[in-house]
């Protein structure tokens, strides 16, 4: 028998379905990118065009110190990014930060920060409600949650989970690496992939105060040796993939939302067989349509692009796309599913790529701007100016 929603759960619902209409049927978008400071200044933003295809130059939206990682609430109103600092207050570790966003112009102002809780943090993401942000701190190993308060601002952690461990790579695998925070469509799950321990954790979340405890199933192993990087779920919920940084592989699993139990079903490959050379990933993501799953490929140099099987969510290679640079660290697919834009770290340049509906294929729209050391992509719906 299927049980009541709740008031909370249906309010949460009706604001997530919202969000993502306004998102898909959005033709303006501003896009921002997390850097690596020193050759940029701080968070860029340029505005794309879904009709044209045309993205602009990107302008500085705010200067901050190695904002690598950045993420929205789902109203758009906030932005939060990672400082991945070495120090940060006169203390080792990094730091997280807390934006005002502009719709209209793109602007980004400066709200306030906090201590990460721990060493290179590498990764934010809100939880369901925008009530919260979540921090994976890859060197320590450890997840911290943040409440946002009403003007957008973090407070102090309301938990800090350290990991321990380690698993066979003892060059990145001695410890611990927390390397991202994924939450379920209910908001009372978030996965956590560790890099260092080939472990997917899965806590339980309390959005009333913000905690986070050991599900009943705690996590999910991996090949030793595959470092997990980061997760995302099918548009239906009904899979998840599990991008594989160190064995430059992809692995499906079935989700039982109810069990908040994952089955492995599949592990493919990033690469072509005829690839010797050495390669990590570090991007995964499935399009809005869920047909398409894409992994980004850093020695490669590419996006491989798979098709979905309908029924089994299994995977099958279309093709390996190159980023036309070094280092694709991330990309992002537009909210409309027909372009995908890739940020290349170590070139410098940004590319865009129109997505085939049927296929999933990705072609060059001949468009590559530049900027230093692109680390993140970040769609948001652009809202007109007023009149």
């Amino acid at each position: 028998m299927l049980k009541p929603i709740s008031a909370t759960l249906a309010a949460l619902m009706i604001v997530s379905i919202s969000a993502n209409a306004d998102s898909t049927s959005s033709k303006q978008f501003l896009v921002y990118f997390g850097t690596y400071t020193g050759a940029s200044k701080g968070i860029y933003v340029s505005r794309f065009d879904t009709v044209s295809g045309e993205l602009s130059a990107p302008t500085l939206a705010v200067q901050s110190a190695n904002p690598s990682f950045v993420a929205t609430t789902p109203d758009y109103r906030f932005l939060f990014a990672v400082n991945e600092t070495g120090h940060f207050a006169g203390q080792p570790g990094g730091s997280v930060s807390a934006f005002k966003l502009d719709a209209h112009t793109g602007e980004l102002e400066f709200l306030n920060q906090q201590p990460s809780e721990g060493t290179s943090p590498c990764q934010i993401v809100t939880d369901r409600t925008g009530k919260y942000v979540f921090v994976a701190n890859y060197s320590s190993g450890s997840v911290a949650v943040f409440p946002v308060q009403t003007n957008g601002s973090i407070g102090a952690p309301t938990t800090v989970i350290q990991h321990h461990g380690s698993s066979v790579n003892t060059n990145q695998q001695a410890g611990p690496h927390a390397h991202c925070v994924t939450m379920d469509a209910e908001n009372r799950l978030a996965f956590v992939c560790d890099l260092g321990l080939d472990k997917v954790m899965i806590y339980q979340f309390n959005e009333t105060n913000g905690t986070l405890v050991a599900d009943k199933n705690p996590s999910v192993e991996l090949k030793p040796g595959s470092g997990p990087r980061h997760m995302v779920f099918s548009p239906d919920k009904r899979h998840v993939y599990v991008i594989n940084e160190l064995s430059s592989t992809l692995t499906t699993f079935t989700y039982d939302p109810e069990l908040a139990a994952l089955k492995k079903i599949q592990t493919v490959s990033t690469l072509p067989e005829d690839f010797h050379g050495k390669n990590s990933c570090a991007e995964v993501a499935v399009h809005p349509s869920g047909k398409f799953v894409y992994g980004s490929n850093r020695g490669h140099d590419s996006i491989a692009v798979f098709a979905v099987d309908e029924q089994s969510g299994r995977l099958n290679c279309v093709e390996y796309q190159s980023t036309l640079g070094k280092t694709p660290r991330c990309f992002a697919i537009d909210p409309t599913g027909q372009y995908l834009i890739a940020a290349n770290q170590n070139s410098g340049n940004i590319v865009v790529f129109r997505i085939n509906a049927k296929t999933g294929r990705l072609t060059g729209t001949g468009q590559t701007i530049r900027l230093g050391q692109p680390t993140c992509v970040a769609f948001v719906p652009m809202e007109p100016a007023a009149p």
